[in-house]
């Protein structure tokens, strides 16, 4: 997961921290020395690591803060509210045309970054705000990117403008203006070709475009994965053509979270979307204030309650019901299938535990012990049997399992080990009816309902 090393060394700086009753200036500069070198080796920019570790320091060591109740903690929220004003402060979005104006954006990046999956993202994003987005094939280069983008329109159940393969990016860009205009689309989003590094052609491509064609949004894609050539990519396109904002690709996998710290501060340009994951819907809203909780270990439970919301559809007396069988300790295998649905969706467990205040020293463990491959199996058990089996767990006798075992191809001990979790699940529920159908949202995180 992106930040996991650069959150364990800061949770441990900020231990040491909280566990001195008064500070010295001396603690405070070995606390901010330990925390640039965190920062350096998450890949952030140097001289952006100096500006952010010289204005904590500014405001950490003054008699306000050594002086106080709480020394350490004042420390740690100075260090929270300065990654948040690194990182842009504000929430930025996509800038739209008034009325019924169109809206072109134009995205470009890197071959690679991931680009043209992130452009039917964004469409799909834009659409459940109420636009009417348009995907224009504007890459003309690389093979099967003009039938990668129309599967992709398909999935997201938006239309997608191409003239092949053999025509003028320029020219395709203006016929495709014309065809939204003469179709009531609201938003023209054109995935222009991308290159193996930045060269001539590609510069002077996106040039003529946005020369011919009236762009009020340059988004740049570039691969969070790449660390400080992301940031580096960031500012050529920014020299040669100018960007309006960037989206982060691959923020889920193994990052160490450097390009998220440094693109804002060394291009002056917002982060508006990170990417977490290859599904069409694994797009965020970047939000510094979130993301800086994210990487100081405090959790981001808004975006996972947005999350719930945007990926569970449940009937709302169905929920009920399922609600009031939890609390009661009696939700049964259909309900663990239901639960196990819904946290694919939200993509995965440890996605969803690294949201949670204080699970990130955890999540190595946790990680561990989440095994796709015993959850299949675990798929695998309960389809095996019969309806009224799931509905009733209790029905489950020795010659019942070994039916079960069998249809499964598992031991009757996994069977056997199974039940009984899903059994311990159950007291689990009962002891903790906060979780299940609070008044938060729609009961418990946005109507999220987990097997454990």
């Amino acid at each position: 997961m992106a930040f996991e090393s650069l959150t364990d060394k800061l949770q441990n700086v900020f231990k040491n921290l909280r566990s001195k009753g008064r500070l010295t200036e001396a603690d405070v500069k070995t606390a901010l020395r330990e925390v640039k070198l965190a920062l350096l080796e998450a890949d952030v920019n140097f001289k952006v690591v100096k500006q952010f570790v010289k204005a904590v320091e500014e405001r950490a060591i003054g008699a306000d803060v050594m002086n106080g109740l709480n020394p350490g903690q004042m420390v740690i929220k100075i260090v929270n509210e300065e990654m948040v004003s690194l990182m842009g402060s504000e929430t930025t979005e996509i800038q739209m045309q008034p009325g019924k104006s169109i809206t072109t954006i134009m995205m470009c990046g890197l071959q690679g970054a991931g680009k043209t999956t992130t452009t039917a993202k964004i469409a799909g994003k834009l659409k459940l705000k109420g636009k009417k987005p348009l995907l224009v094939a504007c890459d003309v280069y690389r093979p099967a990117a003009i039938k990668q983008l129309q599967v992709n329109g398909e999935k997201q159940q938006v239309d997608v403008f191409s003239m092949g393969d053999n025509q003028n990016p320029v020219d395709i860009a203006k016929a495709a203006i014309e065809h939204a205009r003469k179709n009531g689309h609201n938003v023209v989003i054109l995935d222009t070709a991308g290159r193996l590094h930045i060269d001539e052609d590609m510069m002077t491509e996106l040039s003529n475009i946005k020369g011919q064609v009236d762009v009020h949004q340059t988004l740049l894609v570039v691969d969070a994965m790449t660390g400080q050539d992301a940031v580096t990519v960031a500012g050529e396109f920014n020299d040669r053509i100018g960007i309006d904002g960037v989206v982060l690709s691959k923020m889920d996998g193994d990052t160490r979270g450097g390009a998220a710290l440094s693109v804002k501060a060394v291009t002056g340009k917002p982060i508006l979307f990170v990417g977490m994951g290859e599904k069409l819907s694994d797009l965020e809203q970047f939000y510094p204030d979130r993301m800086a909780n994210r990487i100081l270990g405090m959790g981001d439970v808004l975006s996972l309650i947005e999350k719930a919301q945007e990926n569970i559809s449940i009937d709302e007396d169905k929920e009920k019901e399922m609600a009031a069988r939890m609390k009661k300790g009696k939700f049964d295998f259909n309900d663990y299938l239901e639960s196990m649905k819904q946290m694919r969706n939200m993509g995965g467990l440890s996605s969803i535990l690294s949201m949670l205040p204080g699970m990130s020293k955890q999540m190595g463990n946790i990680e561990s012990m989440i095994d796709e491959k015993q959850l299949a199996r675990t798929e695998a058990i309960i389809f095996s049997m019969t309806p009224e089996e799931r509905r009733n767990p209790k029905l489950l006798n020795l010659s019942r399992k070994g039916r079960i075992a069998k249809g499964a191809g598992v031991d009757i001990a996994v069977v056997n080990r199974f039940v009984k979790q899903f059994e311990q699940s159950q007291k689990m529920m009962k002891q903790m009816p906060g979780m299940m159908g609070g008044k938060r949202g729609r009961g418990g995180f946005g109507g999220m309902r987990f097997p454990f």
